[in-house]
């Protein structure tokens, strides 16, 4: 079955999970963990996520970050790769360290954020990595420790987190009994579940609305209610389709340039260069004239591709010829 595309694009609130190959660990030591938080950290202070909850495990680890200003690809491509390196440099290996692809989670904030935090902190506690609710605000391995002010890290959002949780001093208070009254609640499969189960947030909700005979929008790749999720869908299909028409447009493009360039003996470097000699302003020409009359792209696409104004793209589309308003690109 076909991998699912993701959906990524700034802005957004991911849950994300990165699993060792073969379940091995990904973390052997502690400079390991720190080289990890080092690179995470470098992304937050650099404007690329803003980073609300974390923890490391030994063989997997949970992030929940929102995208700034640029999509979470970008961003986990460079985590990922610069710490594979390093790694296989210090552990003297070579290879894949993890899975094949992080699984991201599109997250509903009002309904999810806390839910989310408090979830991925006590992942320590679930896997017996440390004993209690003591030793998670002492732990340097996840996010909880710095909310709780034992551990410094400026490159974490502690202060948008806590907000949720009033003003002043005690707000500190009631986001450790939040977290405490979750160890009871145990494993939340929904918050990493797939489909309907994670959109409507367990089985019962699911149960209850078939027994309504009642039908709502559901994506393994998004956790939030339908409305969310046919928002979230209906917003990435126009940036799909955008993609799309882009994609498009350059293979065109490119494909008809390589045509005219072979005709008059130029080369595409030439055809985009904005030089004026004879040779390349024919075959410039002709490219405009084949793009907009014959393939039915606007003046402005081609002007973008060519480097030319678009009004100069009108008159070659007219049949006059192109003249010195050729601008470099």
């Amino acid at each position: 079955m076909p991998r699912s595309g993701r959906l990524d694009a700034p802005g957004v609130l991911h849950h994300v999970i990165g699993r060792g190959i073969e379940k091995r660990p990904i973390f052997l030591t502690d400079e390991d963990r720190n080289d990890f938080l080092t690179r995470l950290g470098l992304l937050a202070e650099e404007g690329y996520l803003k980073v609300y909850a974390w923890s490391l495990l030994p063989n997997h680890f949970h992030l929940l970050c929102k995208t700034e200003k640029a999509p979470l690809a970008r961003s986990m491509r460079r985590l990922l790769t610069g710490y594979v390196v390093k790694f296989n440099r210090r552990h003297n290996r070579y290879g894949h360290l993890f899975q094949n692809r992080y699984k991201s989670i599109v997250c509903q904030e009002d309904s999810y954020l806390m839910e989310l935090v408090r979830y991925i902190h006590l992942n320590l506690i679930r896997a017996r990595i440390v004993k209690d609710l003591g030793g998670l605000n002492r732990s340097q391995w996840s996010g909880h420790s710095t909310l709780m002010g034992y551990q410094k890290r400026e490159w974490q959002d502690t202060e948008y987190v806590l907000s949720y949780f009033g003003k002043g001093v005690g707000r500190k208070r009631k986001y450790l009994k939040f977290v405490k009254d979750g160890i009871k609640v145990g494993r939340r499969l929904e918050l990493v579940g797939g489909g309907l189960i994670r959109s409507m947030g367990g089985w019962s909700e699911v149960l209850a609305l078939r027994r309504r005979g009642e039908k709502t929008a559901s994506d393994e790749r998004i956790l939030g209610d339908g409305e969310f999720v046919e928002r979230v869908l209906e917003e990435w299909d126009e940036v799909g389709k955008a993609n799309l028409r882009l994609n498009r447009v350059r293979m065109n493009l490119s494909l008809l340039a390589q045509q005219v360039c072979e005709k008059w003996g130029a080369t595409i470097e030439e055809l985009r260069s904005g030089s004026r000699r004879h040779i390349i302003s024919k075959a410039r020409g002709e490219f405009a004239q084949e793009a907009v009359k014959k393939l039915g792209f606007s003046g402005a696409e081609v002007a973008r591709y060519i480097g030319v104004t678009a009004s100069c793209v009108t008159r070659i589309a007219a049949g006059r010829e192109l003249t010195e308003e050729v601008r470099s690109k």
